[in-house]
């Protein structure tokens, strides 16, 4: 065994109990859907884990009738107080399952037990406890004797982070007072089920929480629902685009989270050690399936060797393969056609000329693999550097001065993250308020915090979650003003 080399350490599956088939769940009870069904497979495996339901038309239209229904017998006239109790109660039943959650998501997702179980899964339960603490104080978070929540809220998330993005979408819309019809991913729709039993646990009352399982049709079918007040999406650009156009001219509101091509500007005075621990997680965390992730290096030019010399001799080190060992850095890619997608834009950067390298890990005989990848000589206009690849590849670009790294940082259709590391607080200052990203990280990267409000500009979306601008967008903007008439 060499000086590198661990044991395997497997974390057990035997705590996660996963019903051959599931149905949809609405009105606080499953039941089967009216369209097909699909399996859901281990990406790291390819062993199929559970079947699902595909929602019809009709099962979103009975769903939003539901919600309907629960929101306005129930839900938006319980008092604030009343809600956050079951709040509370999800965010501690989180907790209390934790490690069944972290280990359903990593079966199912991909991902590294060590990043379920330490980043995710905890930040789910944050999401809960904060915004149940804000159930019951929405006029001194509006400002107004009468806030209004929209109603029923149609909600889209991705395959990347399945629990958190429920807990980001679905924490906000309760604690407002609005009742909720979800979509999972298709791939990724375990934790949801998971979570739809912590909602019967915790006796959220039946049409609150509503889950719809399917693919591109179920979700389209849910987002152009005339019964539908409010949607909020996180995923590719292109579909974000696609939900604007079909919501336009309708009075439904919309938020969108969309894609990104994130920037992480190293200056010559960074703590390098830092940085490159920085530059790792920027891009390798999730394997990279991270819309926020530093997928573009900026490292200035008379530093940049000693950098990358440093950084490929640290990503060597990152192990990949079974993400149950709680030794793994890496996972597997989510699916086939993600798989396909890294590869093709990987070649891409191959043939415009950039220099490619790629860490020498074994990667396993079945399962979706990539192993992590640097390009360096990289220009601006290669597809590497301005499309999003959504996998742990990294392109690098160099800078001579400040007003260059801003530049480069900026020319992207994206504007969602960005990181910078320097040791001169004034340096940072000056560079920070000249990008043009909703969320810019200092000396660190991919932090999140529910306090924090999380967003982007341009083809990376609008509107805001987390913070108190997350609970805002979850609430009419109509008002009664404190001390004052409507």
């Amino acid at each position: 065994m060499g000086f590198l080399d661990y044991s395997p350490a497997p974390e057990s599956t035997g705590i996660v109990s996963l019903a051959d088939e599931y149905g949809l769940f609405i009105n606080g009870e499953f039941r089967p859907g009216r369209g097909g069904v699909f399996d859901s497979i281990s990406p790291a495996t390819e062993e199929v884990l559970t079947r699902f339901s595909e929602a019809s038309e009709e099962d979103v239209d009975y769903a939003i009738g539901q919600a309907r229904a629960a929101y306005d017998k129930v839900w938006s006239k319980m008092p604030g107080r009343e809600r956050s109790k079951y709040l509370f109660r999800i965010a501690r039943i989180v907790q209390e399952r934790s490690r069944e959650l972290a280990i359903a998501e990593t079966m199912d997702n991909g991902k590294p037990i060590k990043e379920t179980r330490d980043v995710d899964i905890p930040l789910v339960a944050a999401w809960f406890f904060y915004y149940a603490g804000w159930a019951d104080k929405l006029e001194e978070a509006t400002g107004s004797h009468q806030p209004h929540a929209w109603g029923v809220v149609g909600q889209v998330i991705p395959w990347n982070f399945p629990l958190m993005m429920l807990a980001w979408k679905v924490a906000p819309a309760l604690a407002a007072g609005n009742t909720v019809v979800l979509k999972p991913a298709e791939t990724t729709s375990v934790t949801a089920m998971l979570f739809a039993e912590i909602c019967q646990q915790a006796g959220v009352p039946a049409g609150v929480v509503n889950i719809v399982t399917g693919a591109g049709a179920t979700g389209r079918a849910l987002v152009s629902h005339a019964g539908i007040d409010k949607v909020a999406f996180t995923g590719s650009t292109p579909v974000g685009r696609e939900i604007a156009k079909t919501l336009a001219g309708r009075p439904t509101a919309l938020t969108l989270e969309l894609g990104g091509k994130g920037a992480n500007i190293v200056f010559d005075d960074a703590a390098m050690d830092e940085a490159v621990e920085g530059i790792i997680s920027g891009i390798f965390f999730n394997q990279g399936h991270v819309c926020c992730a530093g997928s573009r290096l900026l490292v200035q030019e008379n530093v940049h060797d000693e950098l990358l010399a440093r950084l490929t001799s640290r990503i060597q080190t990152l192990r990949l393969g079974d993400p149950l060992d709680k030794n793994t850095d890496i996972g597997a890619i989510n699916s086939r056609a993600q798989l396909d997608t890294i590869s093709t834009l990987t070649q891409s950067g191959v043939d415009e000329g950039a220099s490619i390298w790629q860490s020498d890990c074994a990667l396993p005989e079945r399962g979706f693999w990539f192993p992590p990848t640097v390009f360096t000589d990289v220009s601006t206009s290669h597809r590497i550097a301005q499309d999003e690849i959504f996998g742990p590849v990294l392109s690098v670009l160099t800078f001579r001065t400040p007003d260059e790294a801003v530049a480069k940082a900026n020319n992207t259709p994206y504007g969602l993250s960005a990181g910078v590391w320097t040791e001169k607080a004034s340096r940072m200052l000056a560079v920070v308020d000249r990008l043009r990203a909703g969320v810019v990280w200092s000396n660190t990267f991919n932090k999140f915090d529910p306090t924090s409000p999380f967003g982007g500009y341009q083809e990376s979306g609008y509107g805001r979650e987390g913070g108190l601008p997350g609970l805002l967008s979850y609430l009419r903007p109509h008002s009664v003003p404190a001390g004052g008439k409507q």
